[in-house]
């Protein structure tokens, strides 16, 4: 079988803004028209000499979508990072580069809403893309806990100064710095944002952030599906690199190890499936067993959402309503999720006959 690339766009910079002293943000004029939703993310190509083709990296769009066409996403260097040390040190105006489309779950469901967004550090750059454009599509409030080291690390504060005079009965931040405040707990937390429990929740930083704000939420009676969290995880694969799909279903060495067939296409067992994505419904009752059910519906031509392929960034995640499945890799899921029947596409094999699953969760 021969190799491909999965499908890709080409970014050229049009601007770059020093945010902090370790932060830059990276505007983009996109070759073909691309449609995204507040809090998602791109994945860039990052050219690497230790690995052919290079590696990527997942970076979360800081612009909204009502603003322009152009793209904008935040990096913020990290100690011994490559790839966020690779795009502050050699990325310059003109340049291009090349993305997979934007993707990624952690959006907003309702303009409408109230929200209540925690960000930690660079957490802000998805949260900040949710807030604008709920102030200019929606009419709930905003309120924003933005937890960072000191005054000098916070990344957007002329932006949210700007957002406060322009909504001044609709947003307000609360900036915490761990230099004057400590490191928030779960208890104070719990205290400076228990007068917005009825909102809808976006929590995104690092995972002892993260971690102490859901908790905080738990324990104010937040239900889980008013609670929304980033899933990031270093990328090991390369997304640009992965094989193209086809109808020969080839094993990968662990699907070899699991109880997947290993005879010719021809025994293969098939199994039902059926469900919705977006506006079309589908039932097809021929899925292989050794292919993971992404591979199944892009074949069918239907719109499954993904991106790294590989079990590590939960955009391709959807739900199983009815019948099972097995995964054979897992590094975003935690037991609640699964607990909720939710799973990765790109992972996935057929457990039982027929299986309904479902992207609306």
């Amino acid at each position: 079988m021969g190799s491909n690339v999965t499908e890709s766009v080409q970014l050229r910079v049009v601007d770059i803004i020093e945010e902090t002293s370790d932060a830059k943000s990276f505007v983009f004029e996109a070759s073909s028209a691309l449609v995204y939703k507040p809090g998602q993310f791109l994945t860039i190509e990052v050219p690497s000499d230790s690995e052919a083709g290079g590696t990527a990296r997942c970076y979360s769009l800081s612009s909204a979508p009502h603003e322009s066409d152009l793209l904008k996403i935040t990096v913020k260097r990290v100690r011994d990072g490559y790839g966020s040390n690779w795009m502050c040190d050699n990325v310059k105006v003109g340049h291009t580069l090349k993305a997979l489309p934007p993707s990624g779950l952690f959006t907003t469901r309702q303009a409408s809403s109230d929200l209540l967004l925690f960000a930690g550090g660079s957490g802000i750059t998805p949260v900040l893309s949710i807030a604008k454009s709920a102030l200019a599509t929606g009419t709930g409030d905003v309120v924003l806990f933005y937890a960072n080291r000191n005054d000098a690390s916070v990344i957007f504060a002329s932006e949210l100064s700007e957002l406060a005079a322009k909504h001044p009965d609709r947003f307000v931040t609360i900036h915490w710095l761990e230099s004057v405040q400590g490191i928030p707990t779960v208890t104070q937390l719990k205290n400076v944002v228990r007068h917005f429990s009825s909102y809808d929740a976006y929590v995104c930083g690092p995972a002892p952030f993260m971690a102490a704000a859901l908790t905080a939420l738990d324990q104010l009676g937040l239900p889980r599906e008013r609670k929304h969290h980033e899933r990031f995880v270093s990328l090991e694969g390369n997304p640009f690199e992965i094989e193209a799909v086809t109808t020969e279903h080839d094993l990968s060495e662990t699907a070899k190890e699991g109880s997947a067939s290993t005879t010719s296409p021809s025994a293969v067992p098939s199994f039902r499936v059926s469900g919705k994505i977006g506006d079309v419904s589908f039932d097809h009752d021929d899925w292989p067993a050794d292919q993971v059910l992404l591979d199944f519906l892009l074949n069918k031509k239907l719109a499954a959402p993904f991106s790294c392929r590989a079990g590590e960034c939960s955009s391709c995640m959807y739900q199983v309503v009815e019948g099972s499945v097995k995964m054979l890799k897992n590094d975003v899921l935690d037991d609640e999720d699964l607990n909720d029947g939710l799973r990765l596409a790109c992972q996935s094999l057929p457990e039982t006959e027929a299986i309904e699953i479902s992207y609306e969760f």
